[in-house]
């Protein structure tokens, strides 16, 4: 049993020390330099005598975050990223309710972390660490880091993720070593990844998604290739990056493949080393699916679910058929060792059919949010069907039901639940009926509550009559459940720093 998450390397890293592990549109990393520079970062690190103490890594998406992460992990501590995009307001938020006990950075970022008012003291630039260890046996190596890492138990902190909070503060999600190593030790087998396996990242090292990425890596002795953002913007090129780099694997958010879908750039003859196709973060539209499937039917469609709260997903379902365009996409099956409960409203057992509050327990849990015991114990609590022992889940605040065959299918959140009309009414199920009209390409759905107005913003090909969308949703939905006002987006729907729809965006400027 593992009891610290950068244990996978340990092994790989004697496996394979020449392969590559990491690159970026700037230099490649076999295991063996990795290892030997997150040493030299580990060492310093150690000098301070912090253990099991947070560290933020101040840098932008490449291969010195990656080695900033292992180097933290290998001196005992655990590492905490941040979009250095962020305001610095926001930044300057997550500094003072973390408390870092030291900040990783280059001497590019100084400037910019004194103007935070971060002590030169705290600061350890990643250039002072590179030549540390250079020249010495990989063994030695492996040696100091596992006596450093020795006291380090499963239930440790492994990272720490800040997600949005409603009160504008960031909540800091931390994330157990358990959590980790359980969720690599599924995926490896369920998504048959070895050493051959080319990843292709595409998620921030501030969003969870990338914990699947860096540590398959690791685990598996597979090469990561961190795609760079441009890319995102132009599907074209992204395309021709996949296929110039022999990607086998990505782990995108749906809106990058709906982008993909929408300009028709699948055919049988594209991307032919790519194996396996795994998304999570939103909703995939079933009919943009349908298109990938289509076009490149041989590969392996994988949708995952899961908030930051859980180790990156607690259920996941293998894609074997095609979806009709009004269809929702499964979210399928608990992964291993996450225990899902559907709660109704009485706080009892969903039904088949019944929706129902999901909720989780098992290892891939967070420890709760850090700093901040009164938000943790609000969503963090004891199963309620459960009275003769401490058993605590996470209630996701996501709304689902199992249908007749045993898949969860998600309706959307909570909070996403209007009463209009004297109905209650999902988003999410507008959204899906949306997307089933050939015109609407993408789409987002929101309530205007003091004006009692559900919106649709769509983006497509062109716009069409607002009377002839109305009539394609009125033949789909019940009368009251038709958006009264539509926006036809020219541009793109808007995307957050996460690749997501940014429905607040939409708030702001329409509502």
């Amino acid at each position: 049993m593992k009891n610290s998450a950068i244990r996978f390397l340990y092994d790989t890293v004697r496996k394979y020390p020449d392969k590559v592990c990491v690159s970026d549109n700037r230099e490649a990393l076999s295991f063996g330099d990795l290892f030997s520079r997150a040493s030299g970062l580990a060492e310093i690190l150690r000098q301070g005598g912090g253990i099991n103490q947070p560290i933020l890594v101040y840098l932008p998406k490449g291969t010195g975050a990656v080695v900033s992460f292992a180097g933290i992990l290998m001196s005992g501590n655990f590492y905490a990223p941040v979009d250095i995009k962020s305001p610095s307001k926001r930044i300057g938020a997550i500094l003072d309710n973390l408390c870092p006990y030291r900040i990783v950075s280059t001497r590019q970022y100084g400037d910019a972390l004194r103007e935070l008012s971060v002590p030169d003291e705290k600061i350890v630039f990643l250039e002072d660490s590179e030549d540390k260890t250079s020249g010495q046996p990989l063994e030695a190596l492996i040696a100091t880091s596992r006596e450093a890492t020795g006291h380090i138990i499963d239930t440790d902190p492994c990272y720490v993720m800040h997600t949005s909070g409603s009160t504008g503060i960031p909540k800091g999600v931390v994330i157990p070593h358990r959590g980790v190593t359980d969720y690599i030790e599924w995926a490896i087998p369920c998504l048959g990844v070895d050493k051959h396996e080319i990843i292709g990242s595409q998620a921030p090292f501030y969003f969870d998604n990338s914990t699947l990425d860096i540590y398959l890596s690791w685990a598996a002795g597979a090469t990561l290739d961190l795609i760079p953002d441009e890319m995102f913007l132009f599907p074209v090129r992204l395309i021709e990056y996949l296929e110039k780099q022999k990607i086998t694997f990505v782990f995108f958010v749906p809106s990058v493949l709906v982008n993909i879908s929408k300009m028709k750039l699948l055919g049988p003859d594209r991307l032919p080393a790519l194996k396996k196709v795994i998304f999570a973060g939103e909703v995939m539209p079933a009919k943009h699916l349908a298109c990938w499937q289509h076009n490149l039917p041989d590969k392996l469609y994988v949708n995952l679910y899961g908030p930051t709260e859980i180790t990156v997903d607690c259920t996941y379902f293998i894609v074997e058929r095609k979806y009709a365009p009004h269809e929702s996409l499964p979210i399928g099956f608990p992964c291993h060792n996450s225990g899902i409960l559907i709660l109704n409203d009485a706080d009892r057992p969903a039904g088949v059919g019944e929706q129902g509050e999901l909720c989780v327990r098992g290892s891939s849990l967070a420890l709760g949010y850090w700093n901040d015991p009164e938000k943790t114990d609000q969503v963090f609590m004891q199963n309620p069907l459960q009275e003769h022992y401490a058993d605590r889940i996470y209630r996701t605040g996501d709304l689902v039901y199992r249908n007749e065959r045993g898949e969860i299918i998600y309706l959307g959140r909570k909070d996403s639940q209007i009463k209009h009309m004297g109905n209650r009414i999902e988003l999410g199920e507008i959204e899906t009926a949306a997307m089933s009209i050939g015109c609407v390409d993408n789409c987002c759905v929101l309530y205007n509550e003091k004006k009692q107005e559900i919106t649709l913003f769509y983006e497509g090909s062109g716009e069409v009559p607002v009377s002839d969308l109305r009539g394609a949703l009125i033949r789909i939905l019940p009368n009251y459940m038709v958006p009264r006002k539509v926006h036809y987006l020219p541009e793109k729907l808007p995307i957050n720093p996460n690749s997501k729809i940014d429905r607040k965006a939409l708030e702001n400027v329409f509502l």
